[in-house]
């Protein structure tokens, strides 16, 4: 029998004003890989603990690298670009990661072996073709399953620098890209819609990796050389924004609250539902900035708004609210009037449909929604929500982030939620329930 996760009405007071959210999962997994190519030891601190995480240690492992954990410390002791020790038969699992999945793919273009790469049945279902496509020119033999996991990848020792154009606006296409061409002799030049940016920033100011951005209009286009080796470093990770996001708008719809997440990673090609929030009423603030190796890191501070209003969003704003969206659609189903979201067909290659998830969520709550050609929604909020119905969550293909969406709209809202599944959180953020229950929130598994 499955366990369920049960939420008795709204959280009724905020026994802290402040808190702390997990270390940000990109940087975290970007470290490691990029630790694990450098030469020497590098060592992290509030390093990411979660499935996630652990699915890229694990890998890496396998290919000869000594990885060690000491409470919420990494360090890693890298062997160069070409260090990995590659095996006959070798199997790599990336569990539920993406992201694991698509920049470790990266890093095997050099091997001598064909390597294969698995998942959970979530990942298999993701798309590996905009991974697939730039590697094979770069000159790896790659074979698929239609698109998708087992994908199995023998390397070459004869790699040659590309030109790609990335038009998706997907972070991991760039970035397997980018880290492909480090072990590439020549010049790289990639053309990419913008999306997050941790890589290039890491590459420029802490690897000292020869890379050029050029920004223009609607594009980007970005130059690395390759074959340059760099030495082990020291990071320490700030909060993620993804996590953060739960707790801004679970604080955002409940009454009468004001919090403060302290430590978050600010990247703006991140911070897109600070922005969209803001543009509905609320105000947000960002304090305490400082820049630590490129990345903008602050504190946030929220305050409960009853009064949000609709919006219809340009859809230029996606990119640096691509993980958000569940969350940002449960807010539009509190403000009256209709809201409007489109080009987001890349939200139903997440690991569950996200766009149908959200559609499914709100509907069950009473909000009437439109799906706008398989790529967007309209909504029809209401003000005032006070449910008290019970309300059922599976069949998720385990989403964390659906699941903490549901939690997050049970917590805030009110009605009994039986959300099955209850440890997927723990992909990306194992203290999710921990930290809700330190504010007072009323959680029962079964």
């Amino acid at each position: 029998m499955k366990k369920l996760i049960l939420i008795n009405k709204e959280l009724s007071i905020f026994k802290k004003k402040s808190i702390k959210v997990e270390g940000d999962k990109s940087l975290s997994i970007r470290f490691i890989i990029l630790s694990s190519l450098s030469t020497g030891k590098s060592l992290a601190s509030n390093i990411l603990k979660s499935e996630d995480t652990m699915s890229v240690m694990n890998i890496l492992k396998k290919l000869g690298i000594k990885i060690k954990l000491n409470n919420n410390n990494c360090e890693v002791k890298g062997k160069g670009l070409f260090g990995y020790k590659f095996k006959k038969n070798l199997v790599l699992n990336a569990g539920n990661s993406g992201t694991t999945a698509r920049l470790l793919l990266s890093t095997l273009i050099d091997s001598n072996y064909t390597i294969k790469i698995t998942g959970d049945k979530s990942l298999k279902k993701r798309d590996m073709n905009r991974v697939i496509k730039p590697l094979k020119q770069f000159g790896a033999k790659i074979k698929s399953n239609k698109g998708k996991l087992p994908i199995f990848i023998t390397g070459t020792k004869l790699l040659k620098p590309i030109q790609y154009k990335e038009n998706l606006g997907s972070a991991q296409s760039k970035s397997a890209v980018l880290i492909a061409a480090l072990k590439t002799k020549g010049q790289t030049k990639l053309y990419c819609l913008p999306s997050r940016n941790h890589t290039e920033l890491m590459f420029k100011n802490i690897l000292k990796v020869p890379i050029k951005i050029k920004k223009r209009s609607n594009d980007e286009i970005i130059q690395v050389n390759g074959l340059n080796e760099f030495k082990s470093f020291n990071y320490r990770i700030p909060g993620d924004i993804s996590s953060a996001s739960f707790f801004i708008v679970l604080t955002l719809l409940s009454k009468n609250k004001t919090l403060i997440i302290k430590n978050v990673n600010v990247n703006p090609s991140r911070t897109g539902i600070i922005k969209i929030l803001n543009r509905m009423g609320a105000k947000i603030k960002i304090f305490n900035l400082k820049i630590y190796k490129g990345e903008k890191v602050a504190d946030i501070f929220v305050r409960s708004n009853q009064n949000l209003k609709p919006i219809n969003l340009e859809p230029k704003l996606n990119s640096s609210a691509i993980d958000e969206f569940l969350l940002i659609f449960l807010v539009a189903g509190t403000c009256k009037g209709m809201s409007s979201f489109k080009k987001l067909s890349e939200l139903n290659k997440k690991e569950s449909k996200r766009l149908d998830w959200g559609i499914k969520i709100l509907n069950q709550i009473g909000i009437k929604t439109k799906k706008i050609k398989n790529q967007g929604i309209k909504i029809w909020g209401k003000q005032n929500l006070n449910l008290n119905k019970t309300y059922v969550i599976k069949n998720y293909l385990k989403d964390h982030r659906v699941f903490m969406t549901a939690t997050i709209a049970g917590l805030a809202l009110g009605g009994n939620w039986k959300i099955y599944d209850p440890n997927s959180f723990k992909t990306s953020f194992p203290s999710f329930l921990k930290i809700l229950r330190d504010l007072g929130a009323k959680i029962e598994i079964r």
